[in-house]
């Protein structure tokens, strides 16, 4: 670390677009004072971390410097971004046997470096290779997350801003489950500063609100898929989940947001990980909020699950 900088330190293995724009916005967050970037192309994780530490001068100090897993050991947030990219087409589940043979190795070196911190997934398919990470890394369950649903609901809520004419930050909604095809959207919990979002609906707007629910669940669902098809890839929204998964944790916020978690029996759920509100501080996850859900929402979440179940009940772990 530099001389005169203390502070906390963070990690990000693998600086493909993901890893280098959540580099980025940590690195304007002020939220870190080292930064250590570790990628198995060495010259791409040097190149990162100094254009990214050129910005420095009209930031915050920092110390941003490529490394190795001995130099993460003493991190308080590993973020892994790591693994192969999903192709235009191709869906998250798609992913699962390239990116879990790849996961392997890395977190066989997080666990022989002795990290303790806290250990944020964020590679696709998220549910599973969080899932994946909880039996290999050693640390305990509360301590790796997934990054999960927070970039859906954040999608979901800039959508029905922008529908229905209101800051996004007054949207209060969530999308639980899998990060992928069969996530739901709590609809019955949904409001608008204390508004049911129904009413605000009607307030706002003409027409069906149950034709606005389609919508706007088939624009969130398709949204990732459509920014593959027409940039390759997408990493600008993730950057910024990933932020604000790291506010929580560093600022010890016990903020509630919607992350990819290792249910215990909630809803008859367990075995396997996905995201529901969850109290995240500078212990990871503080407390599991089981959501307030009507009885198909329930049934929804369920079939979640039980894709996901399918999907690991095929690895060889």
């Amino acid at each position: 670390m530099a001389q005169g900088i203390k502070g906390r330190k963070v990690a990000i293995v693998g600086c493909g677009f993901v890893g280098a724009t959540s580099a980025f916005a940590l690195m304007e967050s002020g939220l870190f004072s080292e930064m250590v970037l570790i990628d198995v192309d060495q010259d791409r994780a040097e190149g990162e971390a100094l254009d990214i530490s050129h910005g420095i001068a009209f930031a915050r100090p920092m110390d941003i410097h490529a490394g190795t897993y001995a130099d993460a050991a003493d991190a308080d947030v590993i973020i892994v971004t790591a693994g192969a990219a999903q192709k235009p087409g191709e869906t998250r589940l798609d992913l699962v046997n390239k990116n879990v043979a790849i996961f392997s190795g890395i977190m066989a070196q997080i666990r022989e470096s002795g990290f303790s911190g806290i250990l944020l997934i964020v590679s696709n398919p998220v549910d599973i290779l969080t899932h994946v990470s909880i039996q290999m890394s050693g640390l305990s369950e509360h301590r790796v997350i997934g990054s999960g649903t927070v970039l859906d609901t954040g999608r979901l809520k800039q959508i029905i801003s922008e529908r229905l004419g209101v800051d996004p930050r007054n949207v209060h909604v969530r999308i639980l489950g899998e990060h992928g095809d069969s996530e739901l959207i709590a609809w019955s919990s949904a409001h608008v500063a204390g508004i049911p979002l129904e009413d605000f609906f009607n307030m706002r707007s003409k027409g069906s609100y149950e034709e606005f629910r389609h919508e706007v669940t088939d624009l969130v669902r398709d949204s990732a898929y459509e920014i593959i098809q027409k940039k390759k890839a997408t990493y600008f929204g993730i950057a910024m989940a990933v932020k604000r998964i790291c506010e929580c944790i560093v600022r010890d916020e016990k903020s509630v947001l919607s992350v990819s978690n290792r249910l215990q029996g909630e809803y008859g759920i367990e075995g396997v990980a996905l995201s529901t509100p969850c109290v995240l501080g500078s212990s990871g996850i503080e407390v599991r909020m089981p959501p307030s859900l009507n009885y198909r929402e329930q049934a929804q979440l369920k079939e979640s699950a039980n894709q996901l179940k399918e999907v690991i009940a095929g690895l060889e772990l």
